[in-house]
C-alpha cells in the first residue's frame, strides 16, 4: 500500500490497517513524499500487521515531479518483487500503469484537476497535460478504482473518461479518541493552512466579526517553501493527533468552509467529538452531512459569519447540531470501511504471503533502495 505522510491519506491508511489487522492481513506500507514525523513512526510501530519502507520522492501533485515519480516507480517494483504481495493498493495514481503482474486497486482521494476546478473556478492549465495523461492511463490500467464519496467518483469520471469502474467506499474513523466533553466558547478548524482548498484564510478574515475566538491548527508552510500567516485567528501550528482530539473535545463549533474536500476526515472527527458543524456548501460535504450540519457557500464571508453567530447566540441550536453531527459521524465506522475493502481484496488478491521483518526506525531521506531493519515491538 502506497501512502504519503502529508495529509489525510496517512490517517486513512493507518485506520484501514488497524481494521485489517483483525483479519490477519499484513500490509507493506510504502511511504513517499516527505519524511515521517516521530508520531507517525510511533503509529506504525503500534500496528503489528504493518511493515514500513520510506522514500521521499516527490508526489505527482507536487511541482516538477515526474523524474521522482518514475524513480519511485522503479523502487516500488523492486519492493513488490521482494515482498511478493497479494495485491497492490495505491493511494495515488501514476504507478497503477507499472507492470505489477498482480492486481492493482487505486483509491482516488483527490486529484489536481478537480482541485483546480473547485478552487480556481476554471479548468487546470495546459501545464498539467502530463498529469492528466498519466492519471487517465493509470485509472484505465487499474483492476479496481475506489473513491471516498460519490462526488469524488463523479469528478474522476468527468476528468479522466469512463474507461474504469469506480466503487464508492466512504472513509471511517474510530470514535475512541473523539469523545464529546464540556464545551468551551471556542470555534475550531484544522487542516493545511497553505491549501487554498481548505479556505481557512476566510476564517482568519471573519474572526474580528465573531465574539468567540477562532483557533486554527495546521501547517502554514507550503511544500514549495511559501509561508502563510494568520492575522486574526489564533494559529496553533501543527498539533499531534492527541492534541487535535483535545481541541475537538472542548470546541463547541467546528467550521470548514472548504472549496474542495473529497471526503473530509477533519469534519468526521469533529462530528464524533460532538461539535456543531459549519461546512462549505459543496457536493461532497452535502453528501455526508446533509441534515447534520449548517452549509455556507465557500466564498460567502457574510454567510459564514452569520452562521457562526447563529450558533454562538443560541446554545440549544448549537447543542442540537452537535448531537446530530455525532449521530451521523458514528455511521462512518472503520469496520464499515474495512469490510467494504475486504470484499474487494477477497475477489482481487493473489494467494501469497510476505514473512519479512521490516519496520520503522530512523528517517531515511531519498532512499533508492529500502532499508531493512529489525522487527519492531509495539
Amino acid at each position: 500500500m502506497t501512502v504519503d505522510p502529508i495529509g489525510g491519506v496517512w490517517t486513512y491508511a493507518l485506520e484501514l490497517a488497524r481494521v485489517l489487522e483483525l483479519h490477519d492481513i499484513e500490509i507493506v506500507l510504502a511511504s513517499m513524499g516527505a519524511p515521517l514525523s516521530t508520531e507517525q513512526n510511533a503509529q506504525v510501530v503500534a500496528c503489528k500487521n504493518v511493515w514500513l519502507f520510506e522514500n521521499t520522492c516527490r508526489l505527482e501533485w507536487m511541482d516538477d515531479p515526474w523524474d521522482d515519480v518514475d524513480r519511485a516507480g522503479d523502487w516500488l517494483l523492486k519492493l513488490a518483487d521482494r515482498v511478493e504481495p497479494d495485491l497492490i493498493h495505491l493511494n495515488g495514481y501514476s504507478h497503477a500503469s507499472l507492470p505489477w503482474e498482480r492486481p492493482v486497486l487505486v483509491t482516488a482521494h483527490s486529484c489536481v484537476l478537480s482541485w483546480w476546478q473547485a478552487v480556481k473556478q476554471e479548468p487546470a492549465p495546459s501545464g498539467y497535460a502530463e498529469y492528466r495523461a498519466r492519471v487517465a492511463a493509470a485509472l484505465a490500467a487499474a483492476d479496481c478504482v475506489v473513491a471516498p464519496s460519490a462526488a469524488m467518483r463523479d469528478a474522476v469520471t468527468a476528468n479522466y473518461g469512463s474507461q474504469f469502474t469506480c466503487t464508492v467506499i466512504p472513509n471511517g474513523r474510530d470514535p475512541g479518541p473523539f469523545r464529546p466533553s464540556e464545551k468551551a466558547d471556542l470555534i475550531f478548524s484544522c487542516g493545511r493552512v497553505w491549501d487554498e482548498a481548505k479556505n481557512l484564510r476566510l476564517l482568519d478574515k471573519i474572526a474580528p466579526n465573531v465574539s468567540w475566538p477562532i483557533a486554527i491548527a495546521g501547517d502554514c508552510h507550503h511544500p514549495a517553501g511559501r509561508d502563510i500567516a494568520l492575522k486574526n485567528a489564533r494559529s496553533l501550528g501543527k498539533l499531534t493527533s492527541e492534541e487535535i482530539a483535545q481541541q475537538f473535545a472542548r470546541s463547541a463549533i467546528f467550521t470548514l468552509p472548504a472549496y474542495y474536500e473529497p471526503f473530509g476526515l477533519s469534519a468526521l472527527e469533529a462530528g464524533l467529538s460532538g461539535c456543531a458543524l459549519v461546512l462549505g456548501d459543496i457536493p461532497s460535504l452535502r453528501e455526508t452531512w446533509q441534515g447534520a450540519a449548517i452549509f455556507v457557500a465557500p466564498d460567502d464571508a457574510t454567510g459564514l459569519t452569520n452562521a457562526i453567530r447563529g450558533l454562538v447566540e443560541n446554545r440549544r441550536r448549537r447543542e442540537h447540531f452537535g448531537q446530530r453531527a455525532r449521530a451521523r459521524a458514528l455511521e462512518f465506522s472503520p469496520e464499515r470501511m474495512g469490510n467494504a475493502y475486504l470484499e474487494i481484496y477477497s475477489t482481487r488478491g493473489r494467494q501469497s504471503h510476505f514473512k519479512g521483518a521490516i519496520s520503522v526506525g530512523q528517517q531515511h531521506a531519498n532512499q533508492t533502495e529500502p532499508l531493512v531493519l529489525q522487527e519492531a515491538s509495539a
